[in-house]
């Protein structure tokens, strides 16, 4: 089978294209052994990476909240090219981009570009939508702001609990999650962001609980207001989802996937998902 896998990494100011089988980080490399660092996955639509410019926004931020050194947006862009480079365009792929403290010490940081195809459960659910089941975080909603420490709105590399959850959702025969704060207010999914449409208007969690801003839903939302579909951010509960109209989660890559399942009962999306999926195509 012919190898679709690509790997970039930046070496003395330059992006240098590697085999995806050979290693490219040193076994004492700090995002291996410790999960410092950030990362970003870029959709890649007809060979290109149309929302590249917010993803490296969100990138600087998340690693300035961890003191990493970014490389800048002129490296990531050299970084991603070298990987799209002989890249299929009729082929739909996830670009990641990978920033981590290196060796620490004053190191150089490691900075990667790899870039796969969509996965097909990835395809799936976009097509027909997503079981989902509510899961407590554990934390208050207004702690992680007042907790730096806590990196709230940073994309880390550490995604051990997010990963358990998804796996604890699979072993209750659902596909993903949505997270909920100590009192009950709605958070974000593990690899993305809820939005939900009740009233006449589009919600999405408050970004102060320490979520991750996401991407995808700020494109719907300025599409939606252009479109004269009136967004709000609000303090929801697992309540109001079971009570709104729709219900997505959003990300990059699988763009808005309705959830036709909350914690086992099943529900429709009134005939919206066609609208918002034509607002972030648009």
């Amino acid at each position: 089978m012919t190898e679709q896998r690509r790997v970039a990494v930046w070496r003395d100011g330059a992006a240098v294209a590697v085999p995806a089988g050979e290693p490219v980080v040193a076994a004492f490399d700090q995002g291996l052994g410790r999960g410092d660092g950030v990362f970003e996955s870029v959709a890649v639509v007809g060979g290109r990476t149309p929302h590249l410019a917010a993803h490296l926004a969100r990138l600087s931020r998340s690693a300035a909240l961890l003191g990493l050194r970014d490389p800048g947006d002129a490296a990531w862009t050299e970084l991603v090219t070298a990987v799209l480079s002989g890249w299929d365009a009729g082929a739909e792929g996830v670009c990641r981009l990978f920033l981590t403290r290196g060796l620490g010490d004053g190191t150089p940081p490691t900075a990667l570009a790899l870039l796969a195809p969509v996965p097909p459960e990835t395809l799936r659910q976009r097509a027909a939508g997503l079981s989902v089941v509510s899961l407590g975080l554990g934390l208050p909603a207004d702690f992680r702001a007042r907790a730096p420490w806590l990196l709230g709105g940073a994309k880390t590399l550490s995604y051990a609990v997010n990963m358990a959850a998804q796996r604890h959702a699979h072993d209750l025969g659902a596909d993903d999650v949505v997270f909920t704060s100590l009192e009950g207010l709605l958070l974000e999914g593990p690899t993305s962001t809820v939005v939900w449409a009740a009233g006449g208007t589009l919600h999405t969690p408050p970004a102060d609980t320490g979520i991750l801003a996401g991407t995808t839903q700020a494109r719907l939302f300025a599409a939606a207001e252009a479109d004269g579909w009136p967004t709000a951010t609000t303090a929801g509960t697992v309540e109001d989802l079971h009570a709104a109209d729709a219900v997505w989660l959003l990300s990059g890559v699988r763009g808005a996937a309705h959830v036709h399942t909350l914690d086992g009962v099943r529900r429709g999306d009134a005939g919206l998902s066609r609208r918002v999926r034509a607002l972030l195509a648009g």
